[in-house]
């Protein structure tokens, strides 16, 4: 078995200038500030308004900002890694359409699925072509232009999302550091309750799906925060025991954004302190797969070598994982 791990060498991230707070979408929809912090803890999201781009934007910018960082050159590049659910097109890949943006040509570069899980799952697949010896410099992205999705007459969903992307570049190492485990679960139950009900192969896209807004998220709300508090609530101690990591033994958790409740909710499973809790939700809102590169590129400054990080996420799927780390610089 390979000793090779994958560990973070550099962090990017982007979020849109233009801000949609509580306020604004109430003129919006019957709803108010209070009613939305009450229930899921945000106050206002970043949305992107430039006209004809998409999340391979948003992805670009996340991937200049590391390479302004790092010195990292396109070309040194030979693995991208997307998690999103809303890529520019059906095809090609976001990763692609990223890729050329910023002068990437030499790298294999493909989407992942895995809705708000899809970061923790895009950074155990790269893990494991890392491990492989194969790949040297691998980019994983979370990118997501929820707004692109999401029913702006709809008071239950469109509070929620926001828009944004984060990266993280892994490479090579034989220390003991970076992904050192993880657990990823699927339980298909959760389709009825959260999905996009038109727009696939199943349901093509027509003009009867768009007149009944049926190419917009549908969540039942109560059914889907009730998974979610179950399960990465306890795939996070899961994984804390499974290593023999107590609470004082981990520095930060970095849980998916999606509900200020359901964060609570894990916080008090693990028994982490809450100071070392990564939330960000007030500001961002769920940006579902870029929710956790997010917190790693907000938060980069203060984490230091050898940092115990637990990254937990609940997508649809329904998909939810846990994913240990050791910070790596």
């Amino acid at each position: 078995m390979s000793n090779i791990r994958a560990v973070i060498t550099g962090v990017g991230g982007y979020v849109p200038e233009y801000i949609l707070n509580n306020q604004e979408l109430s003129t919006m929809m019957d709803t108010n500030d209070e009613w939305i912090t009450s229930r899921v803890g945000i106050k206002e999201r970043r949305i992107l308004k430039d006209e004809n781009v998409g999340t391979s934007f948003l992805a670009a910018k996340a991937i200049e900002d590391l390479f302004s960082k790092t010195g990292t050159k396109p070309e040194e590049i030979d693995l991208i890694i997307c998690g999103t659910t809303t890529p520019d097109h059906i095809y090609p890949s976001c990763a692609s359409m990223a890729a050329e943006r910023v002068g990437i040509k030499n790298a294999l570069a493909f989407d992942l699925q895995a809705a708000c899980s899809g970061f923790i799952v895009a950074m155990e697949t790269a893990a494991s072509f890392i491990a492989s010896g194969k790949y040297k410099k691998v980019l994983v992205m979370g990118a997501e232009k929820m707004s692109s999705i999401t029913d702006y007459t709809d008071r239950t969903t469109a509070p929620l999302f926001g828009d944004g992307a984060g990266v993280v570049l892994l490479e090579p190492t034989n220390e003991d550091f970076g992904v050192m485990d993880s657990i990823i679960r699927t339980d298909g139950v959760g389709y009825k309750h959260l999905h996009i009900k038109a727009g696939g192969s199943a349901i093509p896209t027509t003009l009867e799906t768009v007149e009944k807004g049926l190419q917009y998220t549908y969540q039942e709300g109560t059914n889907v925060y009730k998974y979610a508090v179950i399960n990465m609530a306890e795939v996070s101690a899961e994984i804390m025991d499974k290593n023999q990591l107590t609470n004082d033994d981990i520095a930060w958790l970095i849980p998916h954004q999606a509900n200020l409740r359901i964060i609570d909710a894990v916080v008090q499973r693990t028994k982490v302190d809450y100071e070392k809790v990564v939330i960000n939700i007030e500001r961002f809102g769920n940006t579902s797969a870029a929710s956790i590169p997010l917190g790693i590129w907000e938060w980069e400054k203060k984490f230091k070598k050898g940092d115990n990080i637990i990254l937990t996420a609940f997508g649809a799927g329904f998909t939810w994982g846990a994913l240990w780390l050791k910070w790596g610089y």
